[in-house]
């Protein structure tokens, strides 16, 4: 069975030979992995390290990381590095259209161009090199609210959803339809599934009310899936979101994603969100990266293993992997001791 097999098996809601890997890593552990491998290209290592699936796209979220202490993105926004006791990381210091009471930065915006090759350069290439023999899943990510509040800033775009509401719908219907022309492209490429998604959960809540979530995000969200979809019938689509989302799990089902990303662990219980809706969704993710992968011993990597594939992959519809880019703070035994117990014991 190949991995591109595997993974269209899992998501299908089938039983594979075992559960397929998934995973990505922040510029350190990339680093550290690529140096183990003995290789200079990611994907090679990602195919070396056993990953069934592979990811490549566009977007805002392509943005962290880039060259320089501090650089602006192709989006306007500004970002410097920090560090912390394991590594670096980016945030956004200025974002290109705060302070805009009159609304007139937002009127002169334009979102980055997502027909100029750059755009797809990148995924062709995976889709060229592996795409017979591996899933390929399109990043768009970051897709509408995280985006938009990239640009306007966080605590402007939340106030505005509530009060000046006409201001972000036309923020959220520019950056929309920057998603909405980046993902017909990558399906003319060829992807087997586009991955959408904005943070709304924290860690035991929602950062926004389900009701604002239906108002603003999930009729965008729709529009892009039926699109989508109607392109190409056996697309698969992912969604993604951090934290606690339960109370919108069932909408997402309404609206066409197939599944559900990334399953946070001490967020939301992987098990119980498998019984609630694993008659309907996939699910990707689900190894606890807060605790288990960057701290916990051999052991306790093998029985998190196990325990996954006891209960979210029990009876398919499961693609295995860290709950977010394993970051910094993980060694790169826990990393190969991940993938060899799903090779060993995620098996069916």
């Amino acid at each position: 069975m190949t991995s591109k097999e595997r993974v269209r098996i899992a998501l299908s809601r089938n039983v594979p030979d075992r559960i397929p890997m998934s995973a990505d890593f922040v510029p350190e552990a990339k680093k550290w992995l690529m140096d183990h491998f003995k290789t200079d290209d990611y994907y090679d290592m990602l195919v070396k390290l056993g990953c069934d699936m592979l990811v490549a796209g566009a977007g805002i979220g392509n943005s962290y990381y880039g060259k320089g202490q501090e650089y602006t993105c192709s989006w306007g926004c500004k970002w410097k590095y920090f560090s912390n006791e394991t590594g670096s990381y980016t945030s956004i210091i200025e974002h290109p259209l705060a302070n805009d009471d009159d609304g007139n930065k937002l009127a002169a915006y334009r979102t980055p161009d997502p027909n100029v090759d750059d755009v797809v350069i990148p995924l062709r290439d995976v889709i060229s090199r592996y795409g017979q023999t591996h899933f390929i899943c399109g990043f768009l990510a970051c897709t509408i609210f995280e985006a938009s509040w990239y640009l306007h800033g966080l605590d402007d775009t939340i106030i505005d959803m509530v009060e000046r509401p006409d201001y972000v719908n036309t923020l959220f219907d520019k950056v929309t339809e920057y998603t909405h022309r980046a993902g017909l492209r990558f399906i003319d490429e060829g992807v087997d599934m586009i991955w959408l998604g904005d943070d709304v959960g924290m860690q035991d809540s929602m950062m926004m009310s389900p009701q604002i979530w239906r108002e603003f995000l999930k009729p965008r969200l729709k529009m892009l899936i039926d699109e989508f979809k109607s392109k190409n019938p056996e697309l698969l689509i992912a969604y993604h979101s951090c934290g606690y989302i339960m109370p919108i799990i069932e909408e997402l089902i309404e609206i066409g994603v197939d599944v559900l990303n990334p399953i946070q662990p001490r967020a939301m219980d992987p098990a119980a969100v498998k019984k609630a809706f694993g008659d309907r969704l996939s699910f990707w993710g689900a190894i606890d990266i807060q605790e288990t992968l960057p701290r916990g011993s051999v052991q306790e990597i093998r029985d998190e293993v196990l325990l996954r594939r006891n209960t979210i992959g029990e009876g398919g519809g499961y693609l295995m992997g860290p709950a977010h880019n394993v970051q910094a703070d993980t060694s790169v035994e826990n990393i190969l001791a991940l993938f060899a117990a799903a090779r060993e014991l995620a098996v069916y």
